[in-house]
């Protein structure tokens, strides 16, 4: 029986219309226990919850990332989680869609938001970088192209400077709304493989449009 690692390189070499394209999740975040589960770390979060959610170990160190790879419902899917420090990102998510030969809109960056409420999702095929420096990092080493999906989340409130704000650990509701953003996440994820981004993008934004009502002028 063919190893699931051997296995997936052999649909990524082949040239079958058949075979399904394989997605790459990227998570954005900053390495080591200085930062597990702070404010800026969600996007490690939400990959170590579809990871765990999938079977997919985290194991393997590849091009300064930790690394999985694994299918979902027969799709190849690879997950990242960059350890070059946030505002490098770029360094390990350009080599590995590269590596892989994939098309951008084929990779899902993960990341938080300044510009949404806490615990609030939403699902982008493209976009500018929004003066988020680990984004901008990836766009910088996907050659400017920025024809790729990203799952945003969260924000810092406006009388704390972002910085330091982004950099806490999250108080218990905070917490609380992150995690059950990060589960939503989990099945965001397995909306884009089996749909596409496209169509999920259109039915979980409009899920989340109602929830950013309910959660911008509350508290956390």
């Amino acid at each position: 029986m063919l190893s699931c690692t051997k296995l997936l390189r052999r649909c990524l070499s082949s040239t079958a219309s058949s075979s399904p394209q394989p997605w790459l999740f990227v998570g954005l975040g900053n390495p080591g226990e200085k930062y597990q589960h702070t404010r800026h770390n969600v996007g490690f979060d939400m990959i170590d919850a579809f990871a765990q959610s999938q079977g997919i170990p985290m194991t393997s160190v590849h091009c300064k990332a930790f690394f999985g790879e694994g299918f979902v419902g027969g799709t190849p899917v690879l997950l990242a989680k960059p350890q070059t420090y946030m505002n490098l990102s770029g360094e390990s998510a350009g080599p590995l869609a590269a590596y892989y030969k994939l098309p951008l809109n084929r990779v899902l960056l993960i990341f938080d938001d300044m510009d949404l409420p806490c615990g609030v999702l939403r699902i982008q095929p493209k976009g500018g970088h929004g003066h988020h420096k680990g984004l901008k990092s990836v766009i910088y080493h996907f050659r400017g192209n920025r024809d790729f999906g990203r799952l945003r989340i969260g924000r810092p409130p406006g009388q704390m400077d972002p910085k330091a704000f982004l950099l806490q650990k999250f108080n218990k509701l905070a917490r609380e709304r992150i995690d059950s953003a990060v589960q939503e996440g989990v099945e965001i994820l397995n909306s884009i493989v089996a749909n596409g981004l496209t169509e999920c993008a259109r039915s979980a934004n409009a899920d989340q449009k109602y929830k950013h009502l309910r959660l911008q002028n509350l508290p956390v």
